[in-house]
């Protein structure tokens, strides 16, 4: 006999977009940080350059928040954003657009604080 899953409501979570520069990852998770929804422009049919465009990040977020407000009755989020990528701003409009509360939206790129040493200078 099968065990019948318990349905979680998640009405309070986050939403990580990594955005580089060859795809968009859309990551919905709850507030200890645990993923309930994963979503990447190569899930949604893009490939090659294709993934690395707005209207790609458009989908894959539009879809993601889809179906974490359906299955599991998200209104609250805390948005996190990461690289500089073409879906970047994309995403964040659906974010915007959606019938989800935005509590804050918060920049996670890592910036280097001087980093590696720099290649020696090239001769030809």
């Amino acid at each position: 006999m099968k065990k019948k899953k318990v349905q979680k409501t998640v009405e309070k979570g986050r939403i990580y977009i990594t955005a580089t520069f060859n795809n968009t990852l859309v990551t919905i998770t709850n507030e200890q940080g645990n993923p309930v929804v994963v979503s990447s422009c190569g899930m949604h049919n893009f490939s090659g350059t294709r993934k690395s465009t707005p209207y790609a990040a458009t989908i894959t977020t539009e879809a993601a928040l889809r179906k974490a407000i359906a299955d599991f009755g998200l209104r609250i989020v805390d948005v996190y954003v990461k690289g500089i990528g073409p879906g970047r701003e994309a995403s964040l409009r659906v974010v915007r657009a959606a019938d989800v509360d935005i509590d804050r939206i918060i920049d996670i790129t890592p910036i280097p604080h001087n980093g590696v040493r720099p290649p020696k200078i090239r001769r030809v």
